[in-house]
């Protein structure tokens, strides 16, 4: 196993990203999922220089992407959107792609649950025929009920990676797992050898260590189920607006180059814009927890 992060959390350069992976111990990037920003040449240079590679991406199901709408001109629109972040990946000679069918804050559901699974299996497929000729391999995530109400166990990401095909994985996130499973280690163990990325939070979406997840046994059931993949940290730390706030300077008021819409979907998973010092330190404590356990 390696150490990845995500960068959706943090709208910056993409060559200030990568120098604070390599400054901190990173290994890796999962690198966001809008396609259409980034040039994978100019990208895949930054990386070589620092020492670090691509592990893959994620999808940002936002706005009007969602694989599982009512009106087919989106479903079709989502499958290609998939799609072309899986062109990205390769370009980057990354490892996989990380998939959430719905969107991203919508619980409710558009049409009967049957209708809804057969979009889903159908535009997977459709994404699988285009990730093999790509060489990238694709990962069903669950996110938990607050966030999606379409897949949000293990088990649920796993009956559609199954009917996608036999080389679809399955992407679990330390945070929804804690959430949405009865037991976490039953989940990992259930995916097995489907699982292909796993996200890292602490249970209150804190860098690991800053929560109650014991990190040593996550790891310890990762390598029973013969992980060796990317542990990608996927923290979003929540903003206190009380008195209580134990990091009053965390937020940054005058956030530059950021659109309207990637701040609304930050504010939407609890967060806001953090100041520089601040987001510097979190990804520091990430590493400095986990890096030690991997090398034990």
């Amino acid at each position: 196993m390696h150490l990845s992060m995500h960068n959706w959390m943090r709208a910056e350069p993409i060559e200030v990203t990568i120098a604070r992976l390599a400054k901190f111990g990173y290994s890796s990037i999962e690198i966001s999922g809008e396609p259409e920003i980034y040039d994978t040449k100019h990208v895949k240079g930054l990386l070589d220089d620092a020492g670090l590679f691509c592990w893959g991406s994620v999808t940002l199901m936002l706005g009007e992407r969602n694989m599982v709408a009512k009106d087919e001109a989106a479903r079709a629109a989502s499958v290609q959107y998939v799609k072309d972040c899986i062109t990205m990946v390769k370009e980057l000679e990354g490892h996989e792609i990380t998939i959430v069918p719905g969107t991203v804050g919508k619980i409710t559901p558009d049409a009967s649950p049957e209708e809804e699974w057969q979009w889903a299996v159908d535009g997977m497929r459709e994404v699988m025929e285009h990730a093999r000729k790509e060489g990238v391999k694709p990962a069903i995530e669950p996110l938990n009920r607050f966030e999606t109400y379409f897949i949000n166990r293990g088990e649920q990401a796993l009956a559609l990676a199954e009917a996608a095909g036999d080389d679809c994985g399955v992407c679990l996130d330390a945070f929804h797992i804690n959430i949405e499973e009865a037991d976490w280690r039953d989940a990992i163990r259930l995916v097995g050898d489907r699982l292909t990325d796993f996200h890292v939070a602490d249970n209150n979406r804190m860098p690991p260590g800053m929560g109650s997840y014991d990190w040593t046994e996550v790891i310890s059931v990762l390598r029973e189920v013969n992980y060796d993949g990317a542990l990608t940290m996927e923290f979003v730390a929540p903003i206190d607006r009380t008195p209580a706030n134990k990091f009053p300077d965390a937020i940054d008021n005058n956030p530059e180059g950021i659109s309207a819409e990637q701040l609304q979907f930050i504010i939407d998973h609890g967060s806001s814009t953090l100041t520089e010092e601040f987001y510097d330190w979190l990804v520091e404590q990430s590493s400095a927890h986990i890096l030690p356990i991997l090398e034990g």
